[in-house]
């Protein structure tokens, strides 16, 4: 294991761990993402994370006996989105739909899937978004039905990351009515399961995502992440862990910007001066930069909370996720204002950016649903 981080600074073996996720993802993997069909899974890239030990470090050991780091996972997700936002992607849906069947499935259900999902010879998807229920996971409407030994699941799922690709899906069903979040099942659904269908949806942004239909597919009781009735849990369990690492792919995107918005202010000249020199510009670098590490301290705190066991996770999570978020947005829109006209050209990188950065802020929950977490959270 690597030595504890510290309040202020990471350890050598995570400043190491970073530095070659970064070098990984500009020299190697960015060169594989650009080579995929936008909009969906590209299964190249997903077995290159693989090649390279970064899906081993979600899921390590042969058949994921070790619990991940959250922390470790802030910093994957931070270094790969300085170097390539598809690999930060990749990396991070293989790990929230195969880390809810490693933190909540039973043993065959682990040795089945999680080795080819850590190998990147399968990939998994997280199903829990429904058309009329977004962040609202409680009234999820997609029933499953007693059926002898198991359950028939038919409705809708839809903003389904790797969503029609996926080989196997994490997929959260209603099995009690009018139950609200206790009547709510997790069942692990193979992507080739008959009854089974789904079609892509374009987004602004290249990201992998579709939606899904079922038609009375069937899911046998040993296809039961956790217990019946229990899926809410196993669903918070899992986003408590992955909405600090939301944050961390925030602010690498954050970094990504300010890095290209000082060193363009450093060399671009107007008015016979370079722009740094303007302190209407070198004020608001300095304004990046400060929101940008602040931002970075309160997603590592969050992390380093959940890895410690402290109460209050939940709370750390959401206003970890919510800050990064927001301030990524900021950052990522000062620093196209500073390169001006050319930063909106299709293929520069804040074009990139600014594409990216907005959908943060939506998924694993809104921010507006984090300051309602955090706000109940108070009054606890």
């Amino acid at each position: 294991m690597a030595p504890p981080m510290s309040a202020f600074a990471l350890g050598p073996e995570q400043d190491d761990l970073m530095k070659e996720a970064v070098r990984l993802a500009r020299e190697t993997l960015n060169a594989i993402a650009r080579d995929g069909e936008p909009g969906r899974v590209n299964r190249p890239l997903v077995r290159a994370l693989a090649e390279h030990g970064l899906l081993r470090r979600l899921f390590p050991g042969a058949e994921g006996s070790r619990d991940v780091s959250a922390l470790e996972l802030c910093l994957l997700r931070e270094a790969l989105a300085q170097g390539s936002t598809e690999s930060e992607t990749a990396l991070a849906m293989q790990g929230l739909g195969g880390y809810s069947i490693l933190q909540s499935g039973h043993e065959d259900l682990v040795r089945r899937w999680v080795p080819p999902i850590a190998s990147g010879e399968a990939v998994a998807a997280f199903a829990l978004s429904e058309p009329a229920h977004g962040s609202d996971v409680a009234a999820l409407e997609l029933a499953a039905k007693p059926d002898g030994d198991g359950y028939r699941l038919s409705g809708s799922k839809t903003w389904i990351s790797n969503a029609p690709d996926a080989d196997v899906y994490v997929l959260f069903a209603r099995t009690t009515r009018d139950a609200g979040a206790k009547g709510i099942t997790a069942f692990v659904v193979p992507g080739d399961s008959a009854g089974l269908a789904g079609e892509p949806i374009e987004l602004v942004s290249r990201h992998p995502i579709g939606r899904l239909e079922l038609d009375g597919v069937r899911a046998g009781r040993d296809q039961v992440l956790g217990d019946v009735d229990g899926g809410f849990r196993v669903a918070m369990r899992t986003l408590d862990l992955f909405r600090p690492s939301v944050g961390a792919f925030s602010v690498g995107m954050a970094q990504a910007a300010l890095d290209a918005a000082v060193a363009h202010a450093g060399q671009r000249e107007a008015f016979g001066r370079t722009l740094r020199e303007f302190q209407a510009v070198s004020h608001k670098l300095a304004e990046m930069a400060t929101r940008t590490e602040a931002a970075r301290l309160l997603v590592y705190a969050a992390a380093a909370a959940y890895d410690a066991g402290r109460e209050r996770v939940t709370r750390s999570s959401a206003m970890a996720k919510l800050f990064a978020t927001e301030t990524a947005q900021w950052v990522v829109d000062a620093a196209v204002q500073i390169h001006g006209a050319a930063a909106l050209e299709r293929g520069h990188l804040l074009e990139h950016l600014y594409r990216e950065v907005r959908a943060p802020r939506i998924y694993e929950g809104t921010s507006e649903i984090q300051r309602e977490v955090i706000a109940r959270e108070l009054y606890r």
